[in-house]
């Protein structure tokens, strides 16, 4: 292990062209290796690979595509800088197939791995900090090991600690973390998310996935009892329903009294609650998202929003008016593992987007969740069971949740060529 200091990182010493570098994201990014990586990527001496999640930081430019490849497997925060400039390939596989994509043998192996970690614990061992996930696995294959050790970054329980030994070069720095600005939800995403909480029993075992409608749904459950969260990303909601005694996990049928996620994607509260808090623990993405640990959490409920969704059920989750914006993500995990679990798997969105439809007959982009793993759609006009149904039953409950002036050209564009149901 080599000690040093960030004006004296050479990366020039410990990449080669050709590499792959991965980091995490949201929080977990180390944004000062990061971005001395980018100062230095002339140094190199040939193109190499990055891959990253949400990007938070103001780190990557498109100018750096001059010798950068960029690649994600989203388009999230200052990711879509990339995508409008036309310099990010997307990674397009489920979450759960992360480790594979980026381990030994996998088609995007990661030879560097940058990590962002916890001053050492009292038995001398340093926590992964923010984000367990897909950087686990890495930890072992990669060739090379770099770690900032943050003194501002939370220390928490997860499968997975380091060793002084299993670090190659080490920098401390002492930094708040990186926090992204929220804007307040809107009165259509109060409407849903009171629908949805609706649907949610005491008792249920939660998944939420990323975005405004998913945290002001659990933001409205701290009036219930006995609730589960094992989800891929923790945020600030979440956090809220630890605090008021509404998630206990004690019901939970795997890791009984512990929250498990990912990562953490939220602001300082959800990192001070997290600290050396053992009911708060972090696994990789091969656990968190594997079919046979969400199929035994009896009762799970995925909650996640979409970009639009058609009217047989098909969601988009990925593009917007051309631009790619989203993800593949871990929706469809969920949903089968929900299915699974005989629990829920929702798709909560509002109806429009100013004028435009998001409930529509034909989707924009790609079919991030295929129509036969449609569950619940909730719009702010409704709740849509697709479970069972046809296509053509599904279509009157689609047309139910859609916008009001948009059900009349839905329903003229489902029959349209004397189809009897949309294709």
């Amino acid at each position: 292990m080599i000690e040093t200091d960030l004006e004296a990182l050479d990366f020039s010493a410990l990449l080669r062209p050709g590499d792959r570098v991965a980091w995490g994201q949201a929080a977990a990014e180390p944004v000062p290796l990061t971005r001395a990586l980018m100062q230095q990527r002339h140094r190199i001496g040939g193109r190499f690979s990055v891959f990253m999640g949400a990007t938070w930081s103001d780190t990557l430019d498109p100018t750096f595509a001059d010798v950068v490849d960029f690649q994600a497997y989203c388009g999230s925060g200052a990711n879509r800088l990339l995508a409008d400039a036309g310099v990010l390939d997307v990674l397009s596989c489920h979450y759960s197939d992360l480790p594979v994509a980026l381990g030994a043998g996998g088609a995007n192996a990661v030879d560097v791995l940058l990590l962002q970690l916890a001053n050492p614990g009292p038995d001398g061992r340093y926590s992964l900090s923010v984000a367990h996930e897909y950087l686990t696995p890495l930890i072992d294959s990669a060739r090379v090991l770099v770690a900032e050790v943050n003194a501002q970054a939370p220390w928490t329980h997860g499968e997975r600690s380091l060793r002084l030994e299993d670090i190659d070069v080490l920098v401390r720095t002492d930094r708040p973390l990186v926090e992204l600005a929220r804007a307040g939800g809107s009165s259509q995403e109060s409407v849903i998310a009171d629908r949805v909480a609706g649907l949610i029993d005491d008792g249920a075992t939660l998944q939420a996935g990323v975005g405004a409608v998913p945290e002001a749904v659990l933001a409205r459950l701290g009036d219930r009892r006995h609730l589960g969260l094992h989800t891929g990303a923790l945020g600030d909601a979440a956090a809220g329903l630890i605090e008021c005694g509404a998630a206990t996990n004690e019901r939970k049928a795997l890791d009984r009294g512990v929250s498990v996620a990912g990562l953490m994607m939220g602001s300082s509260k959800v990192h001070q609650l997290a600290h050396r808090n053992p009911k708060i623990q972090f696994r990789s993405t091969a656990y968190t998202h594997a079919l046979s640990t969400l199929a035994a959490l009896r009762g799970l409920v995925a909650i996640n929003s979409a970009l639009e969704v058609d009217l047989s059920g098909q969601v988009n989750a990925e593009v917007a008016a051309g631009r790619y914006v989203g993800a593949v993500g871990g929706a469809m995990d969920f949903a089968r593992g929900a299915r699974a679990a005989g629990g829920m798997s929702i798709i909560a969105l509002p109806s429009r987007s100013g004028r435009h439809a998001r409930i529509v007959s034909l989707l924009d982009g790609p079919v991030s969740t295929p129509r036969s793993d449609a569950a619940f759609v909730v719009t702010e006009h409704g709740v849509a069971d697709l479970r069972g149904t046809s296509i053509r039953q599904r279509l009157q409950r689609m047309l139910d949740v859609a916008h009001p002036e948009d059900r009349a050209a839905l329903e003229r564009a489902a029959f349209s060529n004397n189809r009897s149901s949309p294709q």
